[in-house]
């Protein structure tokens, strides 16, 4: 059975803007080796344990989607070097700062691109990517937004064909609409829940959890963290 995709989500073009600035130089200049613009990235598909990291094709590769300003894309690379991370965001600063951070931490094993999450198809093979992590996602709370929700049924499936069996999806978010509406979604999908809480911090995965920087302001405002874990298997 073929799955039907969504339209192709556009974004600007680097390239093109009329007016650069240090972020955006730094995408396709000081960082180009392991940053990757929307027009580069598509060319490593298939080839980032290769051509990116020059490592094994059955070492490990997991994906963040929208790293924000870096801290757990520099966390997990550093404390993981013996798996391959790559990063997907569509912010020019955040994007640097992240790759930035993992760098300057000494990491080998990160790379990071900017691209639309939608269109992740056209960054990797079916079978190329092992873990997935989603935190704090945009909610697009607006009533007629959830479109635009990366967690939904049709990045799942896209997701599904694109990681290993055995690998797992972290998803976090504050926003308990956004969360149990995905849910939904999920439970739609092919992927098995493993864990599931709309109190993390007060669950038996607090202590496997990283606090990122929007998670620490979120948890000093008093907001619970809703988690789930999925596997396909």
């Amino acid at each position: 059975m073929t799955t039907t995709l969504a339209p192709r989500r556009r974004i600007n073009i680097t390239a093109d803007l009329p007016n650069q600035n240090a972020y955006t130089l730094a995408l396709n200049g000081e960082y180009s080796h392991v940053a990757f613009d929307e027009q580069r990235a598509p060319a490593n598909k298939g080839k980032w344990r290769s051509d990116i990291f020059k490592v094994d094709a059955k070492m490990p590769m997991d994906l963040e989607v929208g790293t924000g300003n870096g801290t757990f894309f520099a966390h997990q690379a550093a404390s993981n070097p013996e798996r391959m991370l790559v990063g997907i965001e569509l912010k020019y600063k955040p994007l640097i700062q992240s790759i930035r951070r993992a760098v300057n931490a000494g990491c080998k094993n990160a790379a990071i691109t900017r691209f639309h999450a939608f269109n992740i198809d056209e960054l990797f093979e079916e079978g190329e990517l092992d873990n997935v992590f989603i935190h704090f996602p945009d909610p697009w709370t607006s009533p007629k937004k959830p479109k635009n929700r990366f967690v939904q049924l049709q990045n799942l499936d896209l997701l599904y064909r694109l990681q290993k069996p055995g690998s797992f999806i972290n998803f976090k978010t504050d926003s308990l609409v956004y969360f149990l509406w995905a849910m939904d979604e999920i439970r739609q999908s092919k992927y098995k829940i493993i864990f599931e809480t709309q109190d993390l911090h007060n669950s038996e995965y607090a202590s496997q959890n990283f606090e990122t920087a929007f998670e620490k302001i979120f948890l000093r405002e008093g907001i619970k963290i809703n988690f789930v874990r999925l596997q396909k298997v």
